[in-house]
């Protein structure tokens, strides 16, 4: 099947053909015979690489209206956007945050990136253009089974499916076990194929030979009998096997556990002499560099990266033009990578399979393996892909049959959650989507949990989570089923229901202090569970302590009444950064004094600056005068 015999304008046509798209690959040709051109709801379970990103845009180039391309990742919408701008005759916008506003303005282009969480806020906020969508593309649809991501994306699906009837919707994923699942559920044909352009083979490393599920096997040389007694052999395969794709002319990708390993395994890395990305340490040096910055900018002398969420973002975005455009020779990453921006390889080696999970070291699961896996082979670029797990005599059956041989894990919903459903439930009586108890349970029943559990009676659950509400104050009561104007501000805030009643109590305490102050302001919102938590290390305890105790007064929640003193104690550090932040300290020094990553500071204030909104709001609704909140938001 050939572009031309699809049913495009010429200057698409010529658009595609001009990128070398001239004829669909098999899955893409599949996707058009299920109908994705013809209004049909598609669930394409399709390898990376495959042409996932084309039928998305049949579908929306062909809908009878607007089109909505939703992603997990904000890095992703950015990718995604630049890629539908450059679509002639189309109108492409993104917006992934501003989360208390309806977005409106986006009703005026053909095709619209955003996050789940964007669009499930734009649906809370009374928007008038999810009505008019014809095509909703959904990527990475296996966040379905992810905890939070994963009910905002089915609930979202399900009130678009309600408010925009015939709503064709196309999903995607790479690493799916169970599609047939999410198709029946969406109402959509399936499209099942694990054609890919480019040979991947897929094989566990083990005293200097890799064998591959296609029955092929690789020597790599990595000098283990020379090894001083403080290498690490597994550190040391992986760097043979880098060097190795380095010197075929390839690239490579090297997953590890954490943020450390993947700056340790940087720096082993950059001893090879692979090359040199001086052009991208350039970029990252002149954006304002920290330390870890600096760092990273080393490594790059030596044509290595490391990318992590501790990573500014401009260096992040940095890392991932400079390994597409073939400067850089390897990226050290944690497995987010994988499930983020597209940056493949001709070669993906997994060191580290386990993580520690707070508790123990546990293994990862296979659906994310399988998408690092996926990153190896880039079409018209490398003749083959290979993905290599490193192991040893130990565990090299092991590995095999957990992860080479395995399918990736069912998805599964995450609805059930009580919090979640917290959430939820709020969201559809304060848009007015749902005014009884039956239309919640109606609502609820379109759901992939639903789907999922269809003998599950939910009418328990969900007068346990109204019940909740109640008593929060963020619905009336059990029988009228009407959001109060605390409960509507919070869900158009996308406050969730527990963040808006630790915000109102922290309020309504500051309206009884002597004195509060910016500090009173930014420890209110950073104990609230929308703030990601700051890691608190043993050695800086006892100084956070001591500053708790000095502080003591400026705070709402007292040292000796927090329901965890531990995690209080990291909001009480998330605030005292932030403070130092507004007091105009130098992010280089924030970052060296409280051993956190520049990205960490970043996400930080951003969501600080949102809370802080939410949290003005919210003093307008319950009365409460606190002019810190818009002072201390405008000076992040």
């Amino acid at each position: 099947m050939r572009v031309r015999d699809l049913p495009l304008s010429d200057e698409l046509v010529a658009h595609y053909e001009a990128q070398g798209i001239d004829e669909l690959y098999p899955p893409q040709a599949a996707a058009v015979e299920a109908g994705v051109c013809d209004g049909g709801g598609v669930v394409a379970a399709i390898p990376t690489a495959s042409g996932k990103t084309f039928i998305a845009e049949l579908a929306m180039l062909t809908a009878d209206g607007p089109g909505l391309y939703v992603v997990p990742l904000r890095a992703l919408a950015r990718e995604k956007y630049e890629a539908f701008a450059e679509l002639p005759g189309i109108e492409a916008g993104i917006s992934t945050g501003d989360f208390d506003s309806p977005g409106e303005e986006l009703a005026d282009y053909d095709v619209v990136v955003a996050t789940s969480e964007k669009v499930d806020s734009a649906i809370r906020n009374g928007a008038s253009w999810v009505e008019q969508l014809a095509s909703v593309v959904v990527d990475e649809v296996h966040l379905l089974g992810a905890e939070g991501r994963g009910p905002t994306l089915e609930v979202t699906l399900a009130t678009l499916q309600r408010r925009a009837p015939g709503l064709q919707i196309v999903a995607l994923s790479a690493t799916v076990d169970n599609p047939e699942d999410i198709a029946d559920w969406l109402g959509a044909e399936l499209v099942r194929n694990r054609w890919r352009p480019i040979d991947l083979r897929t094989g566990v490393y083990c005293e200097e030979e890799v064998r591959f599920d296609d029955g092929t096997d690789l020597t790599v040389d990595c000098d283990s009998g020379e090894l001083p007694p403080s290498a690490d052999a597994d550190t040391e395969a992986t760097a043979a096997l880098v060097a190795d794709a380095v010197a075929a002319g390839g690239q490579a990708l090297a997953f590890v556990r954490s943020r450390r390993e993947a700056e340790s395994l940087a720096r082993r890395l950059a001893q090879d002499g692979l090359g040199s990305a001086s052009d991208v340490a350039d970029e990252v040096l002149d954006a304002g560099a920290t330390e870890t910055g600096e760092r990273l900018a080393d490594a790059l002398d030596s044509g290595v990266a490391f990318h992590h969420a501790g990573l500014r973002s401009d260096h992040r975005v940095a890392v991932e033009n400079g390994f597409r455009r073939r400067e850089i020779s390897v990226i050290c990453a944690t497995p987010t990578l994988a499930a983020g921006v597209n940056v493949p390889a001709r070669r993906v080696v997994i060191r580290d399979q386990k993580r520690y999970t707070g508790s123990e070291m546990a293994w990862l699961p296979v659906l994310e393996v399988h998408q690092m896996c996926g990153r190896a082979g880039r079409p018209h670029l490398d003749p083959y892909g290979e993905a290599v797990l490193v192991g040893d005599e130990n565990t090299r059956d092991e590995l095999q049959t957990r992860y080479v041989d395995a399918e990736p894990e069912a998805v599964e919903s995450k609805l059930a959650d009580r919090e979640a459903l917290r959430t939820h439930v709020l969201s559809v009586v304060a848009s007015e989507f749902a005014d009884s108890r039956e239309s919640i349970l109606e609502l609820l029943g379109a759901t992939f949990y639903a789907h999922q559990t269809p003998d599950m009676d939910l009418s328990g659950v969900v007068d346990a989570v109204i019940s909740d509400l109640v008593s929060m104050e963020m619905i009336a009561d059990e029988e009228t089923l009407s959001a109060t104007e605390l409960g509507a501000q919070v869900s158009r805030q996308y406050l969730s229901p527990e963040t808006g009643t630790r915000i109102v109590s922290g309020l309504r305490t500051a309206a009884e202090m002597e004195t509060t102050t910016e500090l009173t302001a930014l420890e209110i919102v950073c104990d609230t569970p929308d703030m990601h938590g700051t890691y608190l290390g043993n050695r800086e305890r006892a100084a956070m302590y001591q500053y708790a105790t000095k502080h003591a007064a400026e705070f709402t929640t007292k040292m000796g009444e927090t329901e965890s003193f531990e995690r209080w104690l990291e909001a009480v550090k998330t605030a005292r950064i932030l403070h130092d932040w507004v007091e105009d300290v130098p992010a280089r020094d924030i970052v060296d004094a409280y051993r956190i990553g520049p990205g960490d500071l970043e996400s930080r204030i951003e969501r600080a600056e949102w809370l802080l909104g939410g949290a003005d709001a919210l003093s307008n609704v319950v009365g409460v005068s606190m002019p810190h909140l818009s002072s201390v938001r405008a000076r992040l």
